[in-house]
């Protein structure tokens, strides 16, 4: 959205700043798409399209020399028209999945938008042969080749004025770069679809393309997965354009799914939002926020029409008796409040990574993007005949923006009771699984999420520790070891955060001073985007409040956290398998079926897939590099004495219990303070750097810092940023700040 920045202010102001700038920008949004879709989302006819549940795929079973079983399938991805629209409307033009799926007749050639579901079972790998066959047409919408992008013909970044789109630039709509994603896949980073390792249908690939043949081991607990593109650059238009499905993971072994519903009463649903011409396409905006910086490039994508499983609105007849839904958000950016229109109750037990602890009773449903929830709904008490609708009430933005509108976006399916006799639904283990309680074993890493900013005020890109996508790799966590991320959001939007190959436990979420904690890390690193390693500001003297545990639908395995504006989210990550001994899992020790480190490593990045494309989203290799652990949180302290008469400070930093110190580098930052608050309007005046480190002694390292204090400076904050290296000589930075 074409915002200015808000995360400079108080939390309170910024927050009533963050919804007037959401409701400008939704106005200005729909002013700009009324020029666009020739077809109004309020005039699509509702519950005339039955309700599509993807068939599965048809693998062809494959026994090596050893007896080993493997999966084995060819999946192709091409273009083609589908009844998107209820019929008699005009077909719609879609990218899709292809392959061989299940019939009652015998395997079939099936594609569709999402694809037909994989139906994977634990303990059998699945290899898949991924075939792009879009051939040379053009992408289906614009592509900005001033982002960071796939870029198949390596063209030249277009500098303003920029062409108007249609048509755009030709040698960045053709060929079309894919590669796909297993989301919540612990799988080998060659087969996890790096967003460098795509490939054309013309035979041009990414510089990290190994091979279009996937391995997936299905060695993780049984739970919903889901697969799309992730092309670099390109993922928002290319799942836009129908690249996704479903990856359901079973158990042979599994005690729980005795209990719940299956066959035709298990049914997964992707919920997505789109926009629609008079002509049965899709459409998708290409004047950008900031015509100067990126001519094609919205921070957001918010359509006037609600699909579900490739259709617009549909109906779906029920038999009066319990189902199973693998609820799926697969929008670009709109999230979803999820609640049944008679106010009734269901139960969650499961998200994005395998069953909860135990079951969840609930009247509504929080999915970001990118998040997965398996539910039960009870329609035993309905009336044959009854129709009951699934209502969706999410700001957009979240958490602050508009409320969608109760006709269109306000509702995503309807059911309707059909004719029977009511079967009730059985009842669950009062455990469904055991989640272990996981303990650091290595530093705390504290990420910020930020924007980027254009001089004229209006953000750019959005960012991860200040960072580009390009800029060299700093997470190089340890296979084996369990760390805490702090992820502090100065932004105004909730942000999805996903993480590769992991599946973690999210500890907390507490507010934060934002407001000094930005000004302060602008101190440290400059404006960004930055172009050095960013230093990790310690976020812990800016808490207010208590830390919130999770929601009880959220104390299971996840992959894709909801990191609120103004708050800092903690999870726990352990690079390790997710079903690991945890006396196992150690530094060190590498448990995962596979060399993590092979291959072009892994990503983290926010799922709203529009700020994925440009920039939030950055690199990460999980090494055999053991990290020491900093100084603050293993035994530091800080000394201090002011001389009133000669207005002097003294600062004395000590990091304990750490013979691998190189320095500990200090400088000092003042700000003029009324009453305390630090005024907006004066930034803060660095008086220097100051290098006052000492060598190593013994067992510790200390640094003095001694400074005369200008007349009228209220405010100190005085920081020490420890620096040292992992076992493979990898610099590492760590920062403490005290304030005076």
């Amino acid at each position: 959205m074409d915002r200015i920045r808000i995360s400079a202010m108080p939390a309170a102001t910024a927050v009533m700043v963050s919804v007037i700038i959401s409701l400008i920008f939704l106005a200005n949004a729909s002013i700009a798409n009324a020029a666009g879709p020739t077809l109004d989302g309020s005039t699509i006819p509702k519950w005339i399209n039955q309700l599509v549940v993807p068939p599965v795929y048809d693998p062809q079973v494959v026994t090596d020399d050893a007896g080993r079983v493997s999966h084995n399938l060819i999946v192709d991805m091409s273009q083609f028209s589908q009844q998107v629209l209820p019929p008699p409307m005009q077909m719609t033009t879609v990218w899709g999945y292809g392959g061989m799926v299940k019939s009652p007749g015998g395997p079939v050639y099936f594609q569709n938008a999402p694809g037909a579901t994989f139906d994977a079972v634990r303990g059998i790998p699945v290899n898949v042969t991924w075939e792009n066959n879009l051939g040379t047409q053009p992408h289906l919408f614009a592509v900005d080749p001033t982002l960071h992008w796939a870029n198949p013909n390596n063209i030249a970044m277009p500098m303003p004025p920029f062409l108007a789109f249609p048509p755009g630039y030709k040698l960045a709509q053709s060929p079309v770069p894919v590669v796909p994603h297993l989301h919540g896949g612990e799988v080998r980073s060659d087969s996890d679809g790096n967003p460098e390792a795509w490939f054309t249908a013309t035979g041009e690939t990414g510089q990290s393309y190994l091979t279009n043949v996937y391995h997936y081991p299905n060695g993780q607990l049984p739970t919903t997965l889901w697969y799309h593109d992730h092309a670099l650059g390109m993922t928002r238009i290319n799942v836009m354009s129908g690249l996704a499905g479903f990856y359901l993971l079973r158990d042979p072994a599994d005690t729980v799914e005795p209990y719940l519903p299956s066959g035709d009463f298990e049914v997964p649903v992707v919920i997505q939002d789109r926009l629609f011409n008079s002509d049965g396409s899709m459409f998708f905006p290409s004047d950008g926020m900031t015509m100067e910086d990126h001519p094609y490039w919205r921070s957001m994508f918010l359509g006037d029409t609600i699909m579900v499983n490739g259709r617009v609105w549909p109906n779906f007849d029920v038999d009066r008796r319990q189902y199973r839904f693998r609820m799926l958000n697969g929008s670009n950016s709109r999230f979803y409040r999820l609640a049944l229109s008679n106010g009734q109750s269901f139960t969650q037990i499961g998200g994005d990574g395998g069953y909860l602890p135990v079951a969840a009773g609930m009247t509504s449903l929080l999915l970001a993007p990118g998040e997965r929830a398996d539910i039960l709904i009870d329609f035993s008490g309905l009336a044959a005949g009854a129709k009951l609708i699934m209502t969706n009430d999410a700001n957009t933005p979240f958490p602050t923006g508009v409320a969608p509108d109760p006709n269109t976006t306000g509702q995503i399916m309807q059911f309707t009771a059909k004719e029977g006799t009511p079967v009730p639904p059985g009842s669950l283990p009062a455990s469904l699984n055991n989640i272990p309680a996981l303990t650091p074993s290595a530093p705390a890493r504290t990420m910020s999420l930020d924007e980027n900013i254009n001089p004229s005020g209006h953000v750019t890109g959005l960012l991860l520790n200040g960072q580009t996508w390009d800029a060299a790799i700093e997470e190089l966590p340890e296979v084996g070891s369990t760390e805490d991320w702090k992820i502090a959001n100065v932004t105004a939007d909730t942000h999805p955060i996903h993480l590769h190959l992991a599946q973690f436990q999210v500890v907390s979420r507490q507010p934060y001073d934002s407001l000094s904690y930005y000004y302060d890390w602008i101190d440290l690193n400059g404006n960004p985007p930055i172009s050095h390693p960013a230093i990790r500001l310690n976020v812990a003297p800016y808490l207010q409040g208590s830390p919130q545990p999770p929601a009880p639908n959220e104390t299971g395995w996840k992959d894709t956290v909801r990191a609120n504006p103004f708050e800092v989210t903690t999870i726990r990550v352990r690079w390790a398998p997710q079903d690991a001994d945890p006396d196992q899992a150690v530094p060190g020790r590498n448990l995962y079926p596979f060399d993590p480190d092979y291959g072009p490593g892994y990503v983290w990045h926010c799922h709203i897939i529009d700020h994925e494309d440009n920039d939030m989203m950055r690199p990460f290799r999980v090494t055999a590099c053991a990290r020491p652990v900093p100084g603050f949180s293993a035994g530091a302290y800080w000394g201090s004495y002011v001389d009133f008469l000669s207005r002097e400070l003294s600062v004395r930093y000590t990091v304990a219990n750490l013979g691998s110190a190189r320095a500990v580098n200090m400088r000092m930052a003042a700000s003029s303070s009324t009453n305390g608050v630090i005024l907006a309007s004066s930034l803060p005046l660095i008086f220097g750097d100051i290098a006052a480190a000492g060598s190593p002694e013994g067992n510790s390292t200390t640094a003095t810092l001694k400074y005369r204090v200008p007349a009228g400076v209220g405010t100190f904050r005085v920081f020490a940023t420890f620096n040292t290296e992992d076992t493979c000589g990898n610099t590492l930075s760590y920062t403490d700040i005290a304030r005076h």
